[in-house]
């Protein structure tokens, strides 16, 4: 293991400046949010209940949602008794065939007017909050937002806009460097951006009898992967893979950002934010272990929000897969490492609010021995985001809050992982902090694999000379198949495909649940200093 994947600090220890260190990011545009019909949760103007003062986030405005480990008929009659007072409708959606035969789950509850005379907009927290107000807290247990999950950060900076070169050429408008976190989604200074790489592909054992043990499995759940020479299909990455029959994420083809990469915004072909994501997620996991087999699920669209319930049912199927294999490996599907690269910011992360559903499903992951790899978000701040802060938490002072989750011998723990730069140990000026981080691996300014895209943009300059063509660099033409990004997003996988080296000769194929816990807390230990 990379000694820079270490959590030592590479300077004394300062306190902190005397200001709020966990402040909430900067929300996305608001075209960005009303792709999902999202809505912000505003604190200073937000309904509380018991002096719990929530924080922001962005949720699906009309719906809540009901996880299937609660009495849903008894958490849908308060919901209706309360919306009645208000003028909703309170009506739980039909439960499809995939979610139906799911362990884990939620399900939608949708909020409608009931007559033209209602005074207020249906809104799932208003909704939610009088029925707190009216109920004990313990009979709505389950009972949740619709929120929505972001794989790029929560503010207005390069990492969701438009290219820097699509409007005002950058060195025309205000130096870059005046927004410091700014300057890593800038071409050059560790922006998506094309690159030449000259070296050879990653050495890999193809034949599975030459390798001791099973070869190690790392799963990818992002805008799934395209076309690339490393990544053959069947052979190094495997994608949509089903649960039974039924489908895991999005397989539409047309949606494919991996293929159709100008999904978005104006007819101009300029690449969404987020196409080729998961091409070069793909690419790093390879690079971290050659000989890992790739899982590739597509849960992510182009521009990337997610609704927490789409999200949680493909989490929950692939759960079901891991618990099938450890049954009955026949019915199943072996995951060693599981890489996710979004995540959101809870409005109640500490007190009895919290919906513990997600966690469940990670639960059951990591109880079968599949060690869960987060990125910890880019929007420079120590506030938890979510999966990642399910993490267990390094000690703080007297006084000071502690994780939502209790650790156990008996369940793998979530590795939180923020970035750092790529010339020193220094930790990446976007990254997210705090005592629930708990790896860092160098997330800026990394090199992998892209899928051929050309974009609408052209070259800054290009003229002729010598009967040779001469141009400028074109910020958006990655036919050659490499590019440069930068995010927690890219430090998560690298660090996945790392850990999955480490257990590449160590896997028995007949492999129990409890021995892989062992075997990874081992190696946590080991590696990450993470022990139970």
């Amino acid at each position: 293991m990379n000694p820079d994947d270490r959590n030592e600090p590479t300077e004394p220890t300062e306190p902190p400046p005397p200001r709020e260190m966990d402040r909430d990011p900067v929300l996305p545009p608001q075209d960005v949010i009303d792709q999902v019909q999202g809505r912000v949760l505003d604190p200073s103007t937000a309904l509380v209940v018991k002096g719990v003062r929530p924080r922001s986030t962005v949720y699906v405005g009309h719906r809540l949602t009901i996880s299937k480990a609660v009495d849903i008929g008894q958490a849908l009659d308060i919901l209706r008794q309360v919306g009645e007072g208000l003028g909703w409708d309170v009506e739980l959606e039909p439960e499809d065939d995939v979610t139906r035969k799911l362990r884990f789950g939620l399900r939608r509850v949708s909020i409608s007017p009931r007559s033209r005379e209602v005074a207020m907009a249906p809104d799932g927290w208003t909704l939610l909050q009088q029925a707190r107000a009216k109920y004990p807290l313990k009979e709505l247990n389950g009972v949740g937002l619709d929120h929505v999950i972001f794989p790029t950060p929560i503010e207005s900076n390069p990492y969701h806009s438009s290219h820097p070169y699509h409007s005002s050429h950058p060195y025309h408008s205000s130096h870059p460097f005046s927004a410091p976190v700014a300057t890593y989604g800038i071409p050059g200074s560790g922006g998506r951006q094309p690159v030449f790489y000259p070296g050879p592909p990653p050495k890999r054992e193809d034949d599975d009898a030459k390798l001791t043990g099973r070869r190690p499995v790392v799963a990818i759940m992002d805008t799934g992967c395209g076309k690339h020479d490393w990544l053959r299909q069947d052979k190094v990455v495997f994608k949509d893979l089903k649960l039974d029959d039924d489908p895991i994420g999005y397989t539409v083809p047309i949606t494919n950002p991996e293929e159709y990469p100008d999904q978005i915004g104006q007819l101009d072909g300029v690449i969404d934010p987020l196409a080729g994501h998961g091409t070069f997620i793909a690419g790093l996991v390879h690079q971290g272990c050659p000989d890992a087999k790739i899982l590739s699920w597509r849960v992510v669209p182009s521009t990337g929000p997610i609704i927490e319930s789409d999200w949680i049912t493909a989490l929950a199927q692939v759960a079901e897969l891991v618990h099938r294999y450890r049954n009955d490996p026949k019915t199943g599907q072996p995951i060693d490492v599981l890489s996710l690269s979004m995540g959101y910011y809870h409005e109640t992360p500490y007190d009895e609010l919290f919906d513990p559903t997600l966690y469940a499903i990670l639960e059951d992951l990591s109880k079968n021995g599949t060690l869960v790899v987060c990125s910890a978000g880019n929007d420079a701040t120590a506030r938890p985001s979510f999966p990642a802060a399910f993490a267990p938490w390094l000690p703080g002072k007297p006084g000071e809050k502690e994780g939502p989750v209790k650790g156990s011998t008996t369940c793998l723990p979530i590795v939180s992982v923020g970035a750092r730069n790529p010339a020193n140990r220094s930790d990446a000026l976007f990254s997210n902090a705090g005592r629930w981080v708990r790896a860092y691996a160098h997330g800026a300014a990394l090199v992998s694999t892209i899928p051929p895209f050309q974009g609408g943009l052209q070259p800054p300059a290009r003229t002729k000379a010598f009967g040779r063509r001469r141009e400028a660099i074109d910020p958006d033409d990655f036919r050659g198949g490499f590019a440069v990004w930068s995010g927690t997003s890219f430090a998560a996988p690298l660090l996945a495909g790392r850990l999955a080296s480490i257990a590449l000769g160590s896997i028995p194929k007949d492999e129990t649940a409890k021995a892989a816990v062992d075997r990874w807390w081992t190696a946590l230990g080991t590696h990450l200093e993470i022990k139970p």
